[in-house]
């Protein structure tokens, strides 16, 4: 996984899955909110590209990244499109047309959560 990675990526997408791993069970985060984290407000993209090399780490709850509007746009890097949707639901987070519901409710910021080491 982390092999095409030059040692500044992989550090940026282990700090990421960091980050995931410490997202709650029934929450949800944006690639966003990650990125602005980790001091890169524009950096939502990089987090997009961290997690779609995380389906190989079992660990990592991949689902439980959404964009900044509550969209599944990860949906289509699962095995199956519509296992995000069933992940999210069996944790109680209700989904509709592929966009979360009460997203505001389920939303979980690591700046608010999470301090820097």
């Amino acid at each position: 996984m982390h092999q095409n990675l030059n040692a500044k990526n992989k550090e940026y997408f282990d700090s990421v899955y960091q980050i995931v791993e410490r997202i709650p069970f029934g929450r949800v985060t944006s690639y966003g909110a990650i990125a602005n984290f980790l001091g890169s407000k524009q950096g939502a993209r990089m987090v997009g590209w961290a997690m779609n090399a995380s389906h190989n780490l079992h660990h990592i709850a991949a689902h439980r990244v959404v964009n900044r509007n509550g969209l599944l746009t990860g949906r289509h890097h699962f095995d199956d499109p519509d296992q995000m949707e069933v992940l999210l639901k069996s944790e109680g987070i209700m989904v509709k047309d592929n966009q979360i519901q009460n997203f505001e409710k389920v939303f979980w910021d690591p700046s608010q959560e999470l301090r820097l080491p």
